[in-house]
């Protein structure tokens, strides 16, 4: 199939890799653009395979506790003037705290704020701002303590990056410590269990396909696996990664000196997930001059 310049770009985005590699890659793949970061991964040529494009929505996460509860909520707009808009953070602040009695967020949708639900009161908001917004997530965990932690807030309870934490024993000072750890490494899950498995074949395979590449015996191979691997859980589980505040230990064994387990954790950021569209001015005027 035809390789278009758009896709190499985005696959050089995305992993750093030249552009006759990316283009080599795409076309040993048929145009498949995750199949493309593994190949260039398992040739050694991609310097970073990034997880996902750059983020586009704007707007704001905030975080409520009340007791062994905590919620967190993401309310996007279009650009970050309107997130520091007080009238829009005080909606997002009275959102959160809907969320506290909410089962999900179409239940928090549905919630009353103030004699109008959650989402007309949104609608209601788009016309008076004059954006376009959307509560996109919801996500709530309970625990004997629940800690949560927001990065560069912009006001109480709100910012770019808001974390929950959920423990059993331990005190809120170790909670907000695990929080800030959360924010920094972006853990993928809490530990191996709670992986998703196809993400982990995933990974084995790549490492399988890379560790062929150097021609040693598949005896070899095997051990070299078992090395990566192991690394591999300690990298992104939560339990197992260096603790920021000590990296000295893991995260699971500073819980245990601290006397404490950790249940869960919620961590949600801004446009996390969310491909931005570049919007070419220069194109847009020649057609506009075109007609």
């Amino acid at each position: 199939m035809a390789i278009t310049a758009a896709q190499v770009k985005e696959l050089r985005d995305k992993t750093g890799a030249g552009m006759m590699d990316a283009k080599k890659a795409l076309s040993e793949n048929d145009g498949d653009m995750d199949a493309a970061v593994d190949w260039l991964r398992t040739k050694g040529l991609a310097k970073a395979a990034k997880k996902s494009g750059r983020t586009a929505a704007e707007g704001l996460v905030a975080v409520k506790v009340d007791g062994g509860k905590g919620v967190a909520v993401e309310v996007n707009a279009e650009t970050d003037f309107v997130a520091k808009n007080g009238e829009f953070q005080e909606m997002v602040g009275k959102i959160a705290e809907a969320a506290l009695g909410a089962a999900d967020i179409e239940a928090l949708k549905a919630a009353d704020l103030g004699g109008k639900s959650v989402a007309d009161t949104i609608t209601d908001k788009i016309a008076t701002i004059g954006e376009n917004m959307s509560l996109r997530r919801m996500d709530a965990i309970e625990g004997d303590t629940v800690v949560s932690y927001v990065h560069n807030a912009m006001t109480d309870g709100m910012g770019k990056i808001g974390v929950l934490v959920a423990l059993k024993g331990g005190d809120e000072a170790f909670g907000r410590q695990v929080a800030m750890h959360i924010a920094a490494t972006n853990p993928a899950a809490l530990n191996e269990a709670e992986l998703d498995s196809a993400v982990v074949d995933k990974e084995r395979q790549v490492q399988i396909d890379i560790a062929r590449e150097s021609g040693k015996p598949e005896a070899v191979i095997e051990k070299m696996i078992e090395g990566r691997m192991k690394k591999y859980m300690a990298e992104v589980t939560l339990l197992g990664q260096a603790f920021v505040i000590n990296p000295d230990l893991t995260v699971e064994a500073a819980a245990k000196d601290a006397g404490a387990e950790i249940l869960g954790y919620v961590r949600l950021e801004v446009g996390e997930g969310i491909e931005k569209k570049e919007e070419d001015f220069a194109a847009e005027v020649a057609k506009a001059v075109q007609g």
